[in-house]
């Protein structure tokens, strides 16, 4: 009995998941942004941080097309600048406050595109997710 329920489980598993390479998603193939705190400004004064991109468990992850998108409170005085895999927000804060914004990535695999026997194009997507966001806050004294 107990073996049956894994292996459906199991089977479960591998249906409803939306991975193409099953083993992709095992090894958990995706991207991420980084988690650390953003760092605490002050007005008038010269603020730089860095946001950057990757993809988890991916040597290759230069090989990526990185897509971001920033959306939320940016303090005023301040820039978002997006550099390949990194988001770099610089520059000289007007206002005191507390600033929430997300990041959003999208990836694309290098050379995702094949051919297969019959000359059909097809995908091969060797992510097991391809985009994430995660949400950062400034604080501004």
């Amino acid at each position: 009995m107990r073996q049956s329920l894994l292996t459906m489980l199991f089977i479960s598993f591998f249906t409803f998941t939306n991975c193409e390479n099953v083993v992709d998603c095992i090894i958990n193939v995706r991207p991420v942004l980084s988690d650390e705190k953003l760092a605490f400004g002050g007005v008038n004064q010269y603020y730089s941080e860095k946001i950057y991109a990757e993809i988890k468990n991916e040597p290759q992850d230069n090989a990526y097309n990185y897509y971001f998108d920033v959306r939320g409170n940016i303090p005023d005085g301040l820039d978002v600048i997006i550099d390949y895999r990194e988001v770099f927000i610089e520059g000289t804060p007007t206002k005191a406050g507390r600033y929430t914004f997300t990041v959003y990535l999208d990836v694309d695999p290098p050379d995702g595109y094949y051919y297969d026997e019959d000359g059909n194009e097809r995908y091969d997507d060797s992510l097991c997710s391809d985009s994430t966001s995660r949400t950062y806050t400034i604080a501004i004294k």
